[in-house]
């Protein structure tokens, strides 16, 4: 009995001690891996980031059991300092012997880290650092599993293009995480055509009467356009600062950065109060099933904490995620596991290939598809959120693909948007619905300062008169009445003054380049006058609309050319055209004779009598209609077509000659650019114009360019002979020109401007936000009436002078107007002849057939010749028997004559003798004496 117990007790223990074996065995199975974890653990998000960081292991071992790896966390505070942070993880890579570091919370810490990481080999995955200039270390050993704060400069820069506002101020902390956005956010404001006048930078430290005073300094600018980038608390005293010192009203804007929503939850009611109206943008984390069920088990962990986790909670679960994932994936590199994750001289042995397996690792975490390029999470889309009192509201979306969208569900084939109405309403600060106009005339009642171009004597587009006794300057022209119009338009009241650009002895102090210069260098708030919109200009400062047409153009002088010799009566009409005439009123009477000889017997007779006939018939249609009867369909047709021919040639030469020697005919002695440079001529200009600069490049010879003040001066300059400085040309803008023409109209001609100009228009700083508005002004006012008002004046004289072509032209009518008409008779004419023809041989078709001839051109001609024959030889023995008839009725009359029996006969001897005896008298006398008539 005994050796049974003893037997028993035996195996018992053979069986506990191997259990225990396969325990040890089982627990040693797996590898357990040091990883660090560096935070500002007395910060409210450096206790949420390690939780959600604890969570993410536990989920994760949890289902994914058969990992050899299990990654062991070692917590170190950086008590919220840079050289804390560093000895952390100095500390973690010393003593710990981490494989790599969770961490740093700010970007400030993880600059020092990285550096660290870099020389042991071991990798930094931060989660919070989001300044883009950590970027350009280009470590290999950084991670960054969190969104670059770049991203969202695109975003920004779209919500200022869609309420086009074109200045912005950002306000942003003096830290690395503050400046590291600005060069980006500076690029894509220019992109969108928005200028930054003036940068805020607020001390990480500083306190509230420094942030009021730098607030009171924004206030005393006209920009009204603030994004806030910065710390969520500092950003909340800022706004709180704001509301006291009455900035959160409805003029003002306020956009701020990822920097403060991405951490709304931690803010308190009052300061969600305090930014009341503002907008800003945050990265947009769609809702599934994974992230709910995360967020409702935080909440009932810690519930007593009464915080919402944050986008930054959200991406260190993720990153926890990665890097045990990564862990894991790098173990099966290594061909002794045992020893690959000790630090050995210091440099770690599996963190080499760390990097390259995170970059390789993606999945669906927290905040989507997990993924890293080049280090860097890659950028997702962003909503568009409005802060109220109760929290915040969604108003939109920004993607890069397709802009600003109200959802992210698209609806149109629209590539990218920036319009207003992809997004829902906005409540502005100061509850207010309208949006903001972005930019105010200063506070400090600072007016504008206007520069007023200076030319001696008066000026219909600007003219200073400085009253000698009260010594007021008063300014008045064209250009000062629009200016003044355009400004009484705005929807908001602009103080200004006109300061001339001049000199202590009021002389001009420069050139219209000169006065634009100035506002450039902001000596100037803008520039009005006659100034005209050119390339070079618009480089260096914004023009408005033209509120009046230009362009460079040339005036010469004028003499009559009216003609005065004897043969002026042969200039209405080309000799081209005059000999094209001759020519088809002689191919008229040929084809009139064709067709009328036949049956017409005053076209008939000898050749000679025929060809006069023809062409007397064709010619007398110019001056009185013809005495011959047209008996044939076809000759009709071609004399209808052929009169109305002549009706046209006569009436324009008609209008041509009295034009010729009525009207006065002014022509410009010099037509082209050209032909002043080639006789060396002078030319005039404008002082202090750029037309001097124009004429320099044309080459123009220097010396040879005459300059002129007032338009006066330029008419004595055109009276003046080339030897005493007399010009042959000048050269202006056009509004001038016509100015100059209004006065001297019958001795001066504009010819075709050489160039064209932009127009005027008014000039302001590159950026001004008052360029826009007074734009739309000047479209409205030169729509309307008012500006006729103005123009008529301080322009209306203009009208008085008849208007001048550029280019007097030849009067004499030319071919290239009438071979129309010449093509019409033509056609007209030979369709006739072709008619006639065929009629002809349809008549003789049986005598062509008798014909023996070797064709049928020749059987015609045959038969045409024997019909003329037929025609001559019946003409001359009608004209033989007309002849016997008038010898026989004038031996009648002389019987008639010699009788005096009756009264009848005296009566008859009575027209007789009168030269009216007729063929009825002789008849009747003939019935009377009972003889036969014999007519």
């Amino acid at each position: 009995m005994r050796k049974k117990q003893t037997h028993d007790t035996l195996l018992f223990l053979a069986l506990f001690f191997f259990s225990d074996e396969l325990l040890v065995a089982r627990t040693t199975s797996t590898i357990d891996v040091d990883v660090g974890l560096v935070l500002d653990m007395n910060s409210w998000a450096g206790k949420m980031s390690s939780r959600c960081i604890s969570m993410a292991f536990s989920d994760f071992y949890a289902s994914h059991s058969h990992y050899k790896t299990r990654l062991v966390l070692h917590t170190r505070d950086s008590n919220n300092s840079v050289i804390g942070a560093a000895h952390a993880a100095s500390d973690l890579m010393t003593n710990a012997k981490v494989q790599a570091i969770l961490g740093p919370q700010t970007s400030m810490q993880a600059n020092f880290l990285i550096n660290l990481g870099q020389d042991a080999e071991i990798p930094i995955v931060s989660f919070s650092a989001t300044s883009p200039t950590l970027s350009s270390l280009r470590s290999a050993y950084f991670i960054r599993a969190t969104l670059n704060d770049s991203c969202q400069a695109q975003a920004i820069s779209s919500l200022l293009q869609t309420f086009g506002w074109r200045e912005a101020v950002p306000i942003y902390v003096d830290t690395e995480f503050g400046e590291g956005i600005i060069p980006y956010l500076t690029d894509a404001l220019q992109e969108a055509e928005t200028h930054i006048p003036y940068r805020s930078v607020i001390h990480p430290s500083a306190t509230d009467g420094e942030i009021a005073a730098e607030l009171y300094k924004l206030m005393t600018m006209q920009t009204r356009v603030f994004i806030v980038h910065m710390p969520p608390i500092l950003g909340y005293r800022l706004f709180d600062r704001a509301k006291e010192v009455g900035m959160m009203t409805e003029e003002y804007v306020w956009i701020i950065t990822t920097g403060i929503t991405n951490h709304l939850s931690f803010l308190h009611l009052f300061a969600k109060e305090s930014m009341q109206g503002v907008i800003g943008v945050k990265p947009h984390v769609p809702r599934r099933k994974k992230l709910n069920r995360f967020i409702a088990r935080w909440k009932r962990k810690y519930v007593k904490d009464n915080v919402d986790v944050t986008f930054f909670g959200l991406w260190a679960y993720d990153a926890a995620t990665a890097l045990a994932i990564a862990v894991e994936n790098a173990l099966a590199k290594e061909t002794r596991p045992s020893s690959a994750f000790h630090l050995e001289s210091g440099v770690s042995q599996i963190g080499k290939h760390l990097p390259e397996v995170i970059s390789r690792t993606k999945f669906n975490g927290l905040t989507g598809t997990f993924n890293v390029l080049d280090g860097q999470l890659q950028s997702s889309d962003f909503q568009i959120v409005n802060i109220l009192s109760n929290g915040e509201r969604g108003v939109g979306f920004w993607t890069p693909d397709r802009g600003i969208t109200r959802t992210l569900q698209p609806t149109t084939s629209e590539s990218h948007s920036s319009s207003k109405a992809n997004l829902k309403g906005i409540i502005w600060p100061g509850d207010s619905t309208s949006t903001p106009k972005g930019w105010v005339i200063p506070t400090n009642g600072k007016k504008l300062r206007v520069g007023i171009p200076v030319r001696s004597g008066p000026n219909e587009f600007v003219n200073i008169i400085r009253d000698p006794c009260t010594n007021k300057t008063t300014f008045t022209g064209y250009s000062i009445d629009v200016f003044d119009s355009l400004m009484k338009m705005l929807p908001y009241y602009v103080p200004y003054e006109y300061v001339p650009f001049a000199k202590s002895d009021g002389e001009s102090a420069g050139t219209y380049d000169d006065l634009v210069y100035q506002v450039f260098l902001k000596n100037y708030d803008a520039a009005v006058g006659d100034i005209t919109i050119r390339a070079n200009r618009s480089t260096y400062v914004d023009f408005t609309q033209p509120y009046a047409e230009s362009g460079i153009t040339m005036v010469v002088p004028v003499y009559d050319r009216r003609s005065k010799n004897a043969w002026v009566f042969l200039k209405p009409l080309t000799w081209d055209l005059w000999v094209i005439s001759a020519c088809f009123f002689v191919f008229i009477g040929f084809v009139i004779w064709i067709l009328v000889h036949r049956t017409n017997e005053e076209f008939s007779g000898s050749s000679p009598h025929q060809v006069a006939t023809g062409f007397w018939f064709s010619f007398s249609i110019l001056v009185f209609a013809h005495r011959e009867k047209i008996v044939s369909n076809l000759a009709r047709f071609v004399v209808i077509i052929w009169c109305f021919v002549v009706l046209i040639l006569t009436q324009s030469y008609t209008a041509s000659l009295a034009s010729m020697l009525t009207m006065q005919q002014l022509e410009p002695t010099i037509t082209h650019m050209q032909d002043l440079i080639r006789k060396d001529d002078n030319v005039g200009y404008a002082k202090g114009s750029f037309v001097l600069g124009f004429l320099k490049h044309m080459k123009f010879a220097e010396s040879r360019l005459k300059e002129y003040d007032t338009l006066d001066d330029l008419d004595v300059l055109f009276t003046k002979d080339k030897a005493h400085g007399g010009i042959a040309a000048v050269f202006g803008e056009v509004p001038y020109m016509k100015l100059f023409l209004s006065k001297y109209c019958s001795k001066y001609a504009m010819v075709s401007p050489a160039i064209k100009t932009d127009g005027f228009g008014f000039a302001f700083p590159i950026g001004s936000p008052l360029v826009p508005d007074i734009s739309r002004a000047v479209l409205n006012l030169t729509e309307g009436d008012k500006i006729v008002g103005i123009e008529n004046e301080w322009l209306g004289q203009q009208t008085s002078c008849p208007e001048q072509t550029t280019l007097v032209s030849s009067h004499s009518l030319g071919l290239n107007s009438f071979w129309g008409l010449f093509l019409i008779v033509g056609i007209a004419s030979f369709t006739a002849l072709i008619i006639y023809g065929a009629m002809f041989i349809y008549e003789h078709r049986l005598s062509l057939s008798k014909l023996h001839a070797k064709d049928l051109w020749d059987k015609i001609t045959i038969c045409f010749r024997k019909r003329e024959e037929e025609q001559d030889s019946g003409g001359l023995q009608m004209m033989n028997r007309s002849m016997q008839s008038s010898r026989h009725l004038q031996k009648t009359n002389h019987s008639i004559l010699s009788m005096r029996t009756s009264s009848s006969s005296s009566s008859v001897s009575s027209r007789s003798s009168s030269g009216l005896l007729t063929v009825a008298d002789v008849n009747l006398f003939a019935l009377r004496e009972g003889g036969n008539s014999f007519v």
